[in-house]
């Protein structure tokens, strides 16, 4: 069982699933995925069939998918595809970062988990492995707002290796590196030199190494792990180039977006959903089938680490 993690037969907060459970005390290679991919990334019915791509594709490369969420005040690691449908098609969601993970339980309410609280959970249950689209950072103007993302702080204190697409495009790329550089995230290139931009395969930011295989990301993750630092390992995965946007198309429509959250006074928790709308319309509807191709690309390759990882 991973470090901090709770015996799940113990644990009266959470779930994990009969296969997971199975998985994890075998070794065999688990891969976590969120669900405000779920409830708040894509409409419906693309959101159901993106997390059934999603976990399809850890099946198909040898791992146990365990899509995370909380349902009737319970977390549950590991949902059913009933679990699923459910949650894609239900209204007023909650979406559930560390800092409301206990109200939500308590009220025993539906939630939805972002990046920040699927590692958690994720590390809770034992799990080493989570897959994202791309995870939260410092908002643009961050340095005045402090619109920072909860995600960074957790990335520095949680030891799951998180596989992504980068950080989100309407983010500051810049300075979502330096939060990481300073809490001592190790941000790893797979396959690349430059972090890579979402929905373009890079940026003109440089990783701080580049790794190329899933033995090797494991390798510096068991080094990094028995070493004592306690962090988790970021591995950016360009998105594949057949699905990437130009990038004066994204730069443009993340424009148009900023202006808009702005004249509607959109802050805080909204700001993320309300922008990936908006530039879904502008792209008209572009944006989402690049969205698909890196989530499956990031799964893909989680589980590809997550067999590797196992096998240490």
């Amino acid at each position: 069982m991973a470090t901090g993690s709770v015996d799940p037969s113990q644990d009266r907060w959470m779930i994990v699933h009969p296969e997971v459970a199975d998985a994890l005390e075998h070794r065999r290679p688990v891969v976590a995925l969120e669900s405000t991919i779920i409830s708040h990334g894509f409409p419906w019915p693309q959101n159901l069939e993106v997390a059934q791509a999603a976990e399809a594709v850890i099946r198909r490369e040898g791992a146990v998918p365990a899509t995370v969420a909380i349902l009737d005040g319970v977390i549950r690691v590991g949902l059913s595809s009933e679990h699923i449908e459910a949650l894609a098609q239900r209204q007023g969601v909650t979406k559930v970062s560390r800092r409301n993970l206990s109200l939500v339980l308590g009220q025993g309410a539906w939630g939805a988990t972002t990046v920040a609280a699927t590692m958690w959970c994720s590390a809770r249950a034992g799990i080493r492995v989570f897959a994202t689209g791309g995870i939260g950072g410092v908002h643009r103007g961050g340095a005045q707002s402090f619109d920072i993302s909860a995600d960074l702080q957790e990335l520095a204190r949680t030891p799951v290796i998180v596989t992504c697409a980068g950080a989100k495009a309407i983010l500051d790329i810049g300075l979502t590196l330096e939060y990481l550089e300073t809490h001592g995230v190790p941000v790893i290139g797979y396959g690349t030199d430059r972090f890579p931009g979402f929905y373009v395969p890079a940026t003109a930011y440089a990783v701080d190494g580049r790794l190329d295989t899933p033995e090797a990301v494991a390798r510096a993750a068991h080094i990094h792990w028995s070493l004592g630092l306690e962090s988790g390992l970021l591995v950016a995965c360009p998105v594949p180039a057949d699905a990437a946007l130009p990038v004066q198309t994204m730069e443009a429509a993340i424009d148009r977006a900023l202006q808009a959250a702005a004249a509607a006074g959109i802050a805080r928790a909204e700001v993320t959903p309300f922008l990936l709308d908006e530039i879904r319309r502008t792209t008209e509807g572009e944006s989402i089938g690049t969205n698909v191709a890196l989530v499956r690309n990031n799964a893909a390759i989680g589980a590809r680490i997550a067999g590797a990882l196992a096998l240490l």
